[in-house]
């Protein structure tokens, strides 16, 4: 259905994404995968959600909608870090493209209160603005006291962590692990386990060559972390198994451990995630190779 609706909206029937969106009220873990790929695909189109927001101003879910939207048309502004001393006018542009996100998230979440997914939101906003550390750790709060265990949320949280955004791996290893070691049955938490460490040999600038990612000791720690995962779930997988199914697969094709790799990469359905395979250079790419190497149809 979700694919089936991004196709509606990249042909420009926005109201497919709209009754998506809608349906995903009540379940945030629905909810927050929806939001995510419909505002990707929505790209560009932000003036057309704002059309619908002005004929229906109650609707919790186009202002959600907007505001992801926005967040995720101004990463696309975003100069690379390299170039920003000659890019001055575009990180100013840059900046203002995102914070056109905040009200629009304020208002999903004054419409909805117990909405965790504006709070997600806002975390990446407040990381793509490098806000303080209270503002981080303060919208945090608020998404994860609405639903603690919220995949995306903790996605956001731990990124957020990672010293590549000025944060510290310690900390970043300890929220991945403690999110994995609490994550509910067919939650998959666990898999913020070899996120994590992608992070920090990305943080590292370590020569990103197979062989050389992990040591034996975290390949030891992911391999526990891959065991704690279920997929059963009442009422079928979990939203984000893929993604999970993603990192596992990546991390373990990165250490030459071919069977849990494939057993993994099986289950992604030919569908890739932008993390980790981002870390390794084009994600669509990266993801096909490794299919490939490991005869993954």
């Amino acid at each position: 259905m979700l694919d089936e609706a991004a196709e509606a909206v990249r042909r420009g029937v926005l109201a497919a994404g709209a009754s998506a969106l809608l349906g995903s009220r009540g379940d945030p873990e629905v909810r927050s995968l929806r939001v995510e790929a419909l505002s990707r695909t929505a790209v560009g189109s932000s003036r057309s959600i704002e059309a619908l927001v002005a004929a229906d101003q109650a609707n919790p879910d186009l202002w959600l909608w907007l505001g992801r939207t926005r967040i995720e048309e101004a990463w696309a502004l975003k100069p690379d870090v390299r170039a920003r001393a000659v890019q001055a006018d575009r990180l100013q542009s840059y900046h203002a493209a995102m914070e056109l996100g905040r009200q629009p998230l304020l208002a999903a979440a004054a419409l909805a209160p117990s909405d965790p997914v504006p709070w997600e939101c806002l975390m990446w906003l407040a990381l793509g603005l490098d806000r303080p550390r209270a503002d981080k750790d303060s919208v945090w709060l608020e998404s994860s006291r609405r639903w603690p265990t919220l995949y995306g949320a903790a996605v956001a949280r731990m990124v957020t962590l990672s010293p590549s955004w000025g944060g510290a791996a310690q900390e970043m290893l300890e929220f991945a692990r403690l999110a994995a070691a609490r994550a509910p049955e067919g939650s998959p938490l666990p898999a913020l386990v070899p996120l994590a460490h992608f992070e920090l040999v990305a943080s590292e600038r370590t020569p990103m060559s197979r062989g050389g990612w992990f040591p034996f000791d975290v390949q030891r720690e992911m391999i526990a972390a891959a065991g704690r995962w279920s997929e059963r779930r009442p009422g079928g997988a979990h939203p984000r198994a893929v993604e999970a199914h993603n990192a596992f697969g990546a991390a373990f094709f990165l250490t030459d451990l071919r069977r849990p790799a494939r057993g993994h990469l099986v289950r992604t359905g030919g569908r890739f995630s932008e993390l980790p395979w981002s870390h390794l250079g084009d994600p669509g790419q990266q993801y096909q190779r490794a299919c490939g190497r490991l005869n993954v149809s």
